[in-house]
């Protein structure tokens, strides 16, 4: 079993190189077989998950990432992170389109990943999604869009 520290380290390097676009760093450091699940996807192997990112849009850009690791424990590690972007591209939203804005947002999630030895084989992320509709102001006063 690794340590926890080094765990630890080995989640951060995860969600960095996510949000880089890292694959291969990626792909070394998750099992095949990994689960994932956020508000906004679900994969079931390192392939599907992978491919996530060949679909990821270009809406935001001068993303930047704040990482604070909260506990990492026998086979878990969790971190709480900050993402702040700029709406630079246009955010497709099912039949919308939205375009640049030009806005800095911030969105706050934390991760959970559980490791089989020194790799990732399940990852969980949580965030608001409605954080970044209301602050891009595509939110009624009654929450709706």
């Amino acid at each position: 079993m690794t340590s926890n520290a080094t765990r630890a380290a080995i989640l951060t390097q995860a969600l960095r190189a996510r949000v880089d676009g890292d694959r291969e760093a990626l792909a070394a450091l998750y099992t095949d077989d990994v689960r994932a699940w956020t508000p906004a996807q679900s994969a079931a192997s390192a392939a599907e998950l992978l491919a996530e990112l060949d679909r990821a849009d270009d809406a935001f850009s001068d993303i930047e990432l704040e990482l604070t690791a909260l506990d990492v424990n026998g086979d878990y590690a969790c971190v709480e992170w900050r993402v702040n972007m700029t709406h630079t591209g246009n955010l497709e939203l099912r039949a919308d389109v939205v375009p640049p804005t030009g806005l800095r947002i911030t969105l706050n999630g934390v991760t959970i990943a559980e490791f089989r030895g020194d790799r990732i084989c399940s990852i969980r992320q949580y965030w608001d999604e409605l954080a970044v509709f209301e602050q891009l102001g595509l939110l009624g006063d009654d929450g709706e869009r």
